[in-house]
């Protein structure tokens, strides 16, 4: 994703702008266009007829311009404006819905991932196709258009040329109009009159490429002058709901309440706060807020006046005395012939699979694909994200992170069996979500902001995977493999990773079980750390660290961003359902994100990491919450004196933060390293049920047992590190003191933690770490 200035946006917008509002008056696109672009790019003469829709776009968007306060001031706006007020601009935004139950409704990891490439190529590709991505005029601001001119060029013509319903409308998009087009969704400037016709083209794309996938777009026209003053109604009058009269409902008690709400204002706040509070309200964000919501209203089945309803989704019939697909979720068509097994496929599963081929560069061939005599075919420059991965690292000199031998012939993993190959058969599950990214978007208040947002977002995101995955893993040759998939492909050298998608703020891998904390800590690392470079997102963190952080507070580096990452790691094995470890998985990161709200009211706005070692599929049978609370706490009588009430044990300590989870990995090396025997670890986890003085006692007698040498570098990591006592300079090791809103007094440990994690901790790699990471 290219990186645009301020400016360049801003220039773009402003053509955006001005092409809307000229296109209703007849704009001679092969004339007009390449003259506006001209003008406002390299600061040519303005064509005459247009003169006034540029002075007005450039109006509109500059930044110094402040709201007016009253009504009169805001009615003289608007006259001095009238063609920002009577010339209508359209937006639109929409996107896939329901996108994890699409892409893990296979079985396959190459179904999955060719869902994903699908869903990546209609984001990236085929909907910014219709705004003329491919351009010449823009090389580098659509960069997977680029890659696909000739597919492009057969969406506008071949697709939505020949389609009644969809006539000119390709005519009337440019490339500036889309603000945004990542993270699945696009949000877009339109001609007001093309609304419905781009956002049923929207929603029609996605099931025409994919059959089942769920997807909504909505558009509203609005007024220029709301792209910077916000909502506003037809009429102004004395009336209207204004600054002016906002101070007068905030003194009566019967409003002031919705007043606070409005602005998220306190009530002693000052005029001058509320004044800042209101323009920060009355903005661009406004109009996206309300397109959020006619999108939400449009999912649920509402209708939706001048367009097809969604109330009636398409059925797969699904009988059960017909032929089902291999996932057994609708009727199969044929055979996959010349594929393994032979599998039986319906024609969503095998537009999966045979996408998830194609980005994947495998060498089976399509015979098996055309057997299946369908007409559809999809866009042959199709990349994995693997593949991106590997462009980046050539592109900023980085191969050397990843492997010193760059002659060696790296392909990429066929299969999760492929990815265990790496780790004993054991994989993890990671996803990573932004936290605090709706608090920031309300705060943006122009289109440039909101532009500028989602670029920095995905290439931080993007960049960040990147880093991770190179500063941890390298290529791996296969061995011992057996099953009929993986024919031929023993000693051949792989990257034994899969990125199932970046999206935005969203990141979903498949790792090797052994390197998934290290990995999900340098994602959420490096995520911060890039954000924390851009002012925009720079912030003071005012948090006290021992309140945040469990271990060696000192040494905690304050967050130094505004956002950071949540993240949940599942480790299981390779074996384990894909549906199942993505259900627990989300769990994990949604108790992660819970633990960074509790943190954030601290003021501290780092990310956090939640984790479970799954043994056995079995070993859960409810969700993970219910199972820590059921199955890994215990209430025990209050030992203290003159104590009322009993303590709680918790025999786990996640979720933790980025700067914890340093420490515990610090731990479990420098536990592999002291050879700590793995019958006495295991031993003082079961002794821990018996209560905090049990599992102390015990633990100091194992720990005196060690080798004098290995004794210091534990204590000062496990027991200095995150068991001081709070109340003297001793230590409850292998326990923690805690307090909540739940109990008065609480004991936790990282002990269960530790041992879960012991056996994905590689001898190669274990080091005699005498200091914090």
């Amino acid at each position: 994703m290219p990186v645009l200035a301020t400016a360049q946006i801003q220039l773009r917008l402003q053509v955006a702008i001005t092409w809307c509002l000229s296109y209703s008056s007849g704009i001679d696109r092969n004339a007009h266009l390449s003259e506006l672009r001209h003008h406002f790019y390299d600061h040519g003469p303005c064509p005459s007829e247009l003169q006034s829709i540029v002075d007005g776009a450039k109006t509109l968007l500059e930044d110094h311009d402040e709201h007016p306060k009253t009504i009169d001031e805001l009615k003289t706006l608007i006259q001095s404006h009238p063609l920002l007020w009577n010339q209508p601009i359209g937006m639109v935004y929409g996107g896939a819905t329901k996108i994890k139950q699409y892409v893990f409704e296979a079985a396959k990891l190459q179904e999955i991932r060719g869902g994903s490439a699908l869903l990546d190529n209609i984001n990236l590709v085929d909907l910014p196709a219709f705004f003329h991505g491919d351009e010449d005029q823009n090389p580098h601001y659509f960069p997977e258009c680029q890659q696909s001119k000739q597919y492009c060029e057969q969406i506008r013509h071949e697709w939505l040329g020949q389609d009644p319903q969809f006539t000119g409308l390709a005519h009337a998009l440019i490339p500036e109009l889309v603000i945004y087009s990542t993270g699945g969704n696009i949000l877009a400037f339109c001609p007001a009159s093309v609304i419905n016709q781009l956002a049923n083209a929207i929603e029609k794309r996605y099931t025409y490429e994919t059959l089942t996938a769920n997807s909504c777009a909505v558009g509203a026209v609005f007024k220029p002058l709301e792209i910077k003053l916000g909502l506003l109604p037809d009429q102004i009058s004395a009336e209207t709901f204004w600054f002016d009269s906002f101070l007068q409902a905030r003194q009566n008690p019967i409003t002031k309440d919705f007043i606070a709400s409005y602005i998220a204002a306190n009530e002693n706040a000052t005029n001058e706060e509320l004044w800042q509070a209101f323009c920060q309200r009355k903005s661009f964000n406004e109009l996206a807020s309300k397109l959020a919501i006619l999108f939400n209203q449009r999912r649920s089945g509402n209708a939706t006046e001048g367009r097809p309803s969604r109330q009636f989704p398409v059925m797969f019939e699904t009988h059960p005395y017909l032929r089902r697909d291999d996932g057994d979720k609708r009727l199969a068509i044929a055979k996959a012939k010349y594929l393994p097994n032979e599998p039986w496929f319906s024609e969503a599963t095998a537009r999966k699979r045979f996408v998830g081929q194609i980005a994947k560069k495998e060498t089976i061939g399509d015979a098996w694909y055309k057997g299946l005599g369908l007409n559809w075919w999809p866009n042959s420059a199709v990349e994995t994200w693997v593949a991106k991965y590997k462009n980046f690292l050539t592109q900023h000199h980085q191969s050397d992170l990843y492997h010193d031998d760059l002659t060696i012939e790296v392909s990429e993993a066929q299969s999760i069996r492929e990815i265990g190959n790496a780790c004993r058969g054991f994989v993890a599950y990671i996803y990573a979500d932004g936290n605090n990214m709706g608090g920031f978007i309300q705060k943006i208040k122009t289109p440039q902001e909101y532009q500028k947002f989602s670029r920095d977002i995905f290439t931080a995101t993007e960049r960040s995977v990147y880093k991770a995955l190179a500063a941890h893993l390298h290529p791996h040759q296969l061995h011992g493999l057996t099953d009929p998939e993986s024919e031929g492909r023993n000693g051949k050298w792989i990257y034994p990773f899969e990125i199932i998608t970046i999206g935005g703020d969203d990141v979903m891998l498949v790792v090797p079980a052994d390197k998934a904390l290290a990995i999900a800590k340098t994602l959420g690392d490096e995520f911060e750390k890039h954000l924390a470079a851009i002012p925009e997102y720079q912030v003071s963190d005012k948090s006290d660290p021992a309140s945040i952080h469990r271990y060696t507070p000192e040494s905690a580096k304050p967050s130094a961003s505004s956002l950071s990452m949540s993240t949940g790691v599942l480790i299981t094995a390779e074996t384990t359902p894909i549906y199942y470890a993505e259900d627990l998985t989300n769990q994990l990161l949604k108790s992660a994100k819970e633990k960074a709200k509790v943190l954030h009211k601290s003021g501290h706005h780092g990310g956090t990491i939640d984790f479970l070692v799954l043994k056995s599929i079995t070993m859960i049978s409810s969700n993970i919450k219910e199972f820590r609370q059921e199955g890994l706490t215990k209430s025990i009588e209050n030992q203290k004196p003159k104590s009322n009430g009993n303590q709680k044990l918790k025999f786990y300590a996640a979720p933790y933060t980025l700067h914890e989870m340093g420490g515990l990995i610090n731990v479990l090396k420098i536990l592999k390293n002291a050879e700590f025997p793995k019958s006495q670890l295991y031993q003082i986890r079961g002794l821990l049920e018996r209560g905090k003085r049990t599992a102390i006692l015990n633990y100091r007698y194992f720990r005196v047992r060690l080798k004098p040498e290995s004794q210091a570098p534990l204590q000062e990591a496990f027991e200095d590190g995150w068991c001081k006592a709070k109340s003297n300079d001793g230590s409850v090791a292998p326990w923690m003191s805690f307090q909540d809103a739940d109990t008065a007094s609480g004991y936790e440990t990282i002990w269960r933690d530790l041992v879960d994690l012991y056996d994905f901790i590689p001898e190669a790699t274990a080091v005699a770490a005498q200091t914090t990471p």
